[in-house]
């Protein structure tokens, strides 16, 4: 894995132990989401759920971002995004923040802009450790919703598996699917009054 563009371009990034269960995203996913939120990342908040080694945190800070908050579950998982940004000198624009994201959402609030984050980009587990489908990207999707997580004109990316159904929560529509075999990306924002 490395960042396709920016500041940090062509930088490898540090892996987690091949014994977490981290699907990264492929560099083709991962150059077609940047081409798509292009005119949105220049000093963007940028929240990455579900971060792994921070792969898509770690390239909105290459590419402009203003700050990027990585959270996850996993303890080692975090120590590698900070490691990552060490050695990227993004450590001022970072912050990684250990969360259970089904338990809820309500204490990323305080890392956001005044305004909510910018971009909210959720690569959600596919499966468990004993190879059963999961389905956390409606239960976080809502609590973001619930705890107004977001800007009036920011955006929220899901990369999930093309069979999970996500249930929209009140005042938010769907926009925008990009299908990668058995992934989809999907791109959801408040809905327009």
């Amino acid at each position: 894995m490395r960042i396709i563009a920016g500041t940090a371009k062509g930088r490898k990034l540090l892996s987690v132990s091949t014994k977490i269960m981290v699907k990264p995203i492929s560099d083709r996913m991962k150059q077609s989401l940047f081409d798509i939120l292009k005119p949105k990342i220049t000093a963007a908040y940028f929240l990455d759920l579900f971060a792994g080694t921070g792969a898509v945190g770690l390239e909105a800070l290459s590419r402009g971002a203003q700050k990027a908050v990585f959270v996850d579950n996993n303890p080692a998982c975090l120590n590698v995004v900070l490691k990552n940004c060490e050695r990227f000198g993004f450590t001022g624009k970072a912050r990684t923040v250990r969360l259970d994201l089904l338990g809820g959402v309500g204490r990323l609030k305080a890392h956001a802009d005044e305004a909510g984050y910018d971009i909210i980009y959720m690569g959600t587990p596919y499966r468990d450790s004993h190879n059963n489908m999961l389905s956390y990207s409606g239960p976080v999707l809502k609590s973001i919703a619930e705890k107004n997580l977001l800007s009036t004109t920011g955006v929220i990316i899901i990369q999930h598996h093309k069979t999970e159904n996500i249930p929209l929560p009140d005042g938010y529509e769907a926009f925008r699917d990009e299908k990668y075999g058995d992934t989809l990306i999907s791109f959801y924002r408040r809905k327009k009054d």
